[in-house]
Formats: C-alpha cells, sequence, structure tokens
C-alpha cells in the first residue's frame, strides 16, 4: 500500500505498484496456495527481490536472491527454507502474475498504429526461443536435433505492438512442434499476425482468415502456388505470369516487385472421418533484395488497397521486434543462464524474467508519455540496460513505498534522461507502424 505522507511518490514506483498492489500479491498467494499462513517469508517482499533482482546486477542465483531477501526484509533465513519456497505453488503464484500483468497493460491506453493501420486493432508477432538448462533436466525436458545430452524449453510468445508487450507467453518442451505452439481463434479479429516460417502452413492461413484476421509470412522455399492475378501491372515487354507456378517464372523476372494473386491447395482437418480438399486464393508479393540478390516473398490477405506491395515487405520486417524482445530476456534478464538443476526453481526464474520485462515495459510507456515527441528514440535494448543498471534502487523505493521512507523523484528523472537514444536521425524498427 502507498502510504499517505508529505512525499511524493516516485512515479515509476507507483506505476508499476499500480500494476502488482499489495492485496493482489497476497491473494492471488494465498489462492495458488504459495502461503497457508505468515511465516517468516513475506510473500510481497520475495515477489519484488526476485522481479527486480534476478539478472540484474549480481542476482542471478537464488544464494544471491536470498542475500537481497534478507537485507530488505531485514531478516535471516536457511538456505534450505529459502530453496523451499520454490514450489510448484510458487511457479502458479507467478504465472499468474503474469497473465495479470498482460491484462493490465492492454488495458491501458497503449501506442497508436500509424495512419496505415488504422483499420486495425493492432499489429501482432508470433514466435519461440529455446532455453538452454542443466543437462540433469534431460529427462524431463530433452532437447532437439543434438548428439549431446542436453535439456531445454521453448519459450512461445505472441508481442502486441499497440501494448508495446507480450500479449501471451506460454513454456513448452523444446521437441513441442511450432504447429502446436500456435493458438489461433476469434483475438484475431481486425489483428494483423506476423508469422515466421516455422508456423507456415496454409491450413493456419485459412483459419486466421476465417476468424477475420490478417497475416503476412514469408513463403516457405518449396512452396510453388500457382499465378491466377495480378494485382500490378509492369510496363514494357514483361513476363506473363498468370497460369503459371511461382518457381517457373522467379528466374525470369526483370521486375523489382512482383505482387500477383496465387491459388493453393491443402487439406482441412478431419471431420467425421473425412478431409475435405481447399483450394483458397491469397496474396503474394515479392520484393527483390539487392543485397542477397534474390526475390523475397510473402503471403498475406491484405489487400492492395490498404498496403502496397512495398508496405507488405516493410511490414514483415517489424517482426524482429519480437527477436528484441528475447534478446531483451537473454540478455538483460538472464533468462538462458538458469543454473538450477531443479525444473521448479527453472519455472519459477523463467516467469520472473517475463515479470521483469513487463515492470519494465510498464515504465518505459510512462517515461515515452512523458517525452511524447522523443518516444521513438527510447529504444528497448537501450532502455533494458538503463532499467537494469537503476532496479537495485527501484527495488528499494518499491519496498520503501510498502511504508518507509521515500525518496525524491530521483529514478523518474533517471529513466527520462538516460532512456533516451541520443541518436535523434537514427530509424526506429516500430516508428513507421506507430507512434
Amino acid at each position: 500500500m502507498i502510504p499517505d505522507n508529505e512525499n511524493k511518490v516516485d512515479p515509476t514506483v507507483q506505476t508499476i505498484v499500480e500494476m502488482f498492489p499489495e492485496d493482489f500479491l497476497r491473494n492471488t498467494a494465498r489462492e495458488t496456495g504459495v502461503v497457508e499462513r505468515e511465516r517468516k517469508i513475506d510473500v510481497v517482499i520475495l515477489f519484488w527481490v526476485t522481479t527486480l533482482g534476478f539478472g540484474v546486477r549480481f542476482l542471478s542465483a537464488i544464494r544471491g536472491l536470498k542475500r537481497k531477501y534478507e537485507e530488505k526484509a531485514k531478516t535471516t533465513l536457511s538456505i534450505s527454507s529459502f530453496y523451499d519456497r520454490f514450489t510448484p505453488e510458487m511457479v502458479d503464484f507467478l504465472r499468474k502474475c503474469v497473465l495479470h500483468a498482460i491484462e493490465f497493460q492492454a488495458q491501458q491506453t497503449g501506442r497508436v498504429l500509424d495512419d496505415k493501420l488504422k483499420r486495425f486493432k493492432d499489429l501482432v508477432i508470433q514466435d519461440s526461443t529455446i532455453i538452454r538448462l542443466h543437462e540433469s533436466l534431460a529427462k524431463i525436458w530433452p532437447a532437439a536435433r543434438t548428439k549431446k545430452i542436453a535439456a531445454g524449453v521453448k519459450v512461445s510468445c505472441i508481442v502486441s505492438a499497440v501494448a508495446d508487450s507480450p500479449k501471451s507467453v506460454r513454456i513448452y518442451p523444446e521437441r513441442t512442434s511450432e504447429a502446436k505452439i500456435l493458438r489461433l481463434g476469434p483475438w484475431l479479429r481486425d489483428r494483423i499476425l506476423l508469422i515466421d516460417l516455422g508456423y507456415f502452413k496454409y491450413l493456419f492461413f485459412d483459419r486466421i482468415d476465417g476468424y477475420g484476421g490478417y497475416f503476412v509470412s514469408r513463403l516457405k522455399g518449396n512452396a510453388n502456388p500457382l499465378i491466377v492475378g495480378v494485382n500490378r501491372k509492369c510496363r514494357g515487354n514483361s513476363v506473363d505470369v498468370v497460369g503459371k507456378k511461382l518457381r517457373d517464372v522467379l528466374p525470369r523476372l526483370k521486375r523489382e516487385i512482383l505482387d500477383v494473386e496465387v491459388e493453393v491447395e491443402f487439406k482441412r482437418r478431419k471431420y467425421k472421418g473425412k478431409r475435405s480438399t481447399v483450394k483458397r486464393r491469397f496474396r503474394m508479393v515479392c520484393a527483390f533484395n539487392s543485397e542477397s540478390g534474390k526475390y523475397h516473398t510473402y503471403l498475406t490477405n491484405i489487400r492492395v488497397d490498404i498496403l502496397s506491395a512495398e508496405e507488405i515487405a516493410l511490414l514483415y520486417g517489424a517482426r524482429w521486434e519480437i527477436e528484441l524482445i528475447f534478446k531483451e530476456l537473454k540478455s538483460h534478464y538472464r533468462m538462458d543462464q538458469i543454473q538450477s538443476a531443479n525444473p521448479d526453481i527453472v519455472r519459477c526464474l523463467i516467469w520472473v524474467a517475463i515479470l521483469t520485462l513487463m515492470c519494465s515495459r510498464r515504465i518505459l510507456r510512462l517515461i515515452r508519455n512523458a517525452n511524447p515527441e522523443n518516444a521513438n528514440r527510447y529504444t528497448h535494448l537501450r532502455w533494458a540496460k538503463v532499467f537494469t543498471e537503476q532496479a537495485d534502487r527501484l527495488l528499494t523505493e518499491v519496498l520503501e513505498c510498502m511504508g518507509l521512507k521515500l525518496d525524491m523523484l530521483t529514478i523518474y528523472d533517471i529513466y527520462l534522461g538516460q532512456g533516451c537514444d541520443p541518436n535523434v536521425k537514427r530509424e526506429r524498427l516500430m516508428e513507421r507502424w506507430v507512434t
């Protein structure tokens, strides 16, 4: 609870405490069975110490978290009693905290899509990353495609451009196929999904379209759809492409852009013991890449009058945004440096890394709103560096906000000044799509 005293609460502290109020944390802890009764360990202090401690500075191991907890809670604990807090119930507690943060962020006023995309509700990106674990966990989470004994899990994310944070996070065994990870549904309506090649499947595109959603995907290397129409005519003596297969046409192309309608054939899922074969038409864009000397080919259901072929190619480039989130989680929040051989600790610390990211993005939104003319200069990786440098101090202020003496608005000023990229003219990944 934020005390009502003469000192002002630092807005960076207030904005994340609003996302995780003390009552919510205690109630969720009771619901999940983390605390059956109050003992020596306070779940609220433990939550903030792990969320703002793991992966930041020296707190990359359980012993470091224990020392920081003892410092902040003014108590001493045995290492065994601290280890014993990382249980399946704690995993469930932290997972529910992540879900709460995602819902909370979604309800706030977010970034605004560019005029070109104003008819859509959001631009979302799906992908997953592998987290390497202690080899003793290989029987629980065996790694894929390796000759050595190794363990790993796959963290799958859907990232929202409007919320500027994850919209969904799930953890799977590494050997889970990408096709089983992608969850489609009515939530896709009026949203654009940028899809990695690992999820390429005509059936998925058909279902996205059926839900009223939109997609942009790279075309798989062995795909060879039939061209049935042309969206952009080329001047001069151009190659006639209608009625031909893509792989027969590409080697003969001289134009920079090929924007056509294609027909694909696939089988739908079994219904009453039968699988029907379906033909669908989609839009295909081939954009010549001067660096590679090859065409980059995209499949989409976004109409020509909404986005041009060049804009489709540029929009797919925004998919790199999710790679930056994974880099942020691994480089700054050490999600891939979990040394524990305890599966519950592993699960807990993966969720903790996500919580750290959610707190970081929550404060980033506050700082961007305070400096709107330079909002896009607060790039994610630069911001993560500044955030981690101040995380220990932020932790102190958050805990003081629960009843101890408060400092003045120093953290807010540090974030506002240091988080902004000094390179004014540098182009940012999402700058052309959101403000």
